[in-house]
């Protein structure tokens, strides 16, 4: 197991450019099976979820080649529609080949891995939506077999959560599928906008992406294209957060503030001093946070993945801070390690509860997941002494070179 070490008390300063967004960069490497051909990505980021979906790519028959921040697929006019167990079991987002290859195939077998990492997140909304539009599915021995006998036909689909994943898999299935689809209660987040530009690009007829509804006139072919992913305004949150929690300076640039709107606001209600510009904004932190209450909520609200850095920002707060999460059951995983650092939190129900104390103190802690790490990593930056922060691996599958950008703004920090 890789660790984090970081001695905190050294206010953050200077320039950070922000990669491209993992929540994007995933979805546009399902989008390529959609038509044979060779497509470019631009802007990836050197991150473990890029190279497990190669793999996933790589199994249904696809080349996927990364050079850099350049990936490079070749789709084949034959694919294995099939993803299995222990490559569904490494990212969750491969669930989302069944769309894809509904549309394409007109079958696929996916298995499902079961416990938390469905029950908290399911995917019902997924199966409900395709099977509207033709999709016939059949769970035997763990493995979902997904087949659309007549085809794949247009239809009216209203979610009744307006889910990320549920909304790109109904997205990707509808592209390819005959006559007109219409997905009411969509999800309307950045990235989804930007798998619609790709697939626009490739051919497809939608309108509304980045709304709460869209619509999609499929099309009987798609065309290959190069593309480059959006900002990951997680990765420029984050750092932002970073620079705040030790009372420093940063400018973040290569995102639009427009990306994080609720959660800049919640950094100046806090105290942070915050410039905007088109692709760039700049983050001051105060002397000490104002505590806050919190929602997190589907874009544009807060989101979910911002949740425990700003929780470890506002474990300094001078005062009581709230944060509810109204997205992700399983987030409070982390709570006892900040806790060990000398932070009164506490969940109750699906709120969290922060008491702000005067000062964190460093050990030795675990990051149980890519935010959980981050926001460990935050808390270690504005604390006294030093903090090892475990199972540092997660960083890798949302964030490039962490590590090495936090030491470029002053951080006393290594792996």
């Amino acid at each position: 197991m890789d660790s984090i070490r970081v001695v905190g008390g050294i206010p953050l300063s200077g320039t950070v450019r922000v990669h491209g967004a993992k929540n994007a960069v995933l979805k546009h490497m399902v989008a390529m099976l959609l038509a044979p051909g060779r497509y470019r990505l631009e802007n990836v980021p050197g991150i473990l979820d890029v190279d497990i979906m190669g793999e996933v790519l790589d199994h249904v028959g696809a080349t996927c080649v990364r050079r850099g921040s350049v990936v490079e697929v070749d789709v084949p006019e034959k694919l294995n529609p099939e993803a299995p167990l222990e490559l569904v079991r490494k990212m969750r987002a491969s669930i989302l080949i069944l769309g894809a290859l509904l549309a394409r195939v007109g079958s696929a077998r996916v298995a499902l891995p079961g416990g938390d990492d469905f029950g908290s997140r399911p995917i019902g909304m997924h199966l409900e939506g395709l099977e509207q539009m033709g999709a016939e599915f059949e769970l035997s021995h763990g493995v979902l077999e997904a087949s659309a006998p007549d085809g794949l036909s247009g239809t009216e689909i209203f979610l009744e959560f307006p889910s990320v994943g549920a909304t790109e898999n109904l997205l990707l299935a509808a592209v390819l599928a005959k006559g007109r689809t219409i997905i009411g209660n969509a999800a309307r987040e950045p990235e989804l906008a930007d798998l619609a530009a790709l697939l626009n690009a490739m051919g497809a007829k939608i309108d509304g992406a980045g709304t709460s509804t869209i619509e999609v006139m499929g099309v009987s072919s798609l065309t290959p294209t190069d593309h480059t992913v959006i900002a990951d305004r997680l990765v420029a949150g984050t750092y932002a957060l970073a620079a705040a929690s030790t009372g420093g300076r940063i400018e973040v640039v290569g995102c639009d503030p427009a990306f994080l709107r609720m959660e800049l606001r919640k950094m100046e209600a806090a105290g942070c001093e915050i410039e905007r510009g088109d692709d760039w904004f700049s983050v001051a932190g105060p002397d000490r946070p104002r505590p806050q209450d919190i929602a997190t909520l589907p874009y544009p609200g807060f989101h979910t993945d911002m949740h425990p850095q700003m929780v470890a920002f506002l474990a300094l707060a001078d005062g009581t801070s709230l944060v509810t999460e109204n997205v992700y059951a399983a987030r409070f995983r982390y709570l006892g390690e900040l806790n060990r650092m000398g932070a009164d939190v506490h969940a109750d129900g699906q709120h969290v509860v922060i008491r702000g104390v005067d000062e964190l103190s460093g050990c030795e802690v675990d990051g149980c997941d890519i935010r959980a790490a981050a926001a460990m990593t935050i808390a270690g930056l504005s604390a006294d002494g030093e903090t090892i922060v475990r199972d540092a691996e997660h960083i890798d599958r949302g964030y490039d070179g962490f590590v090495e950008t936090l030491r470029s703004l002053g951080a006393d920090i290594d792996r």
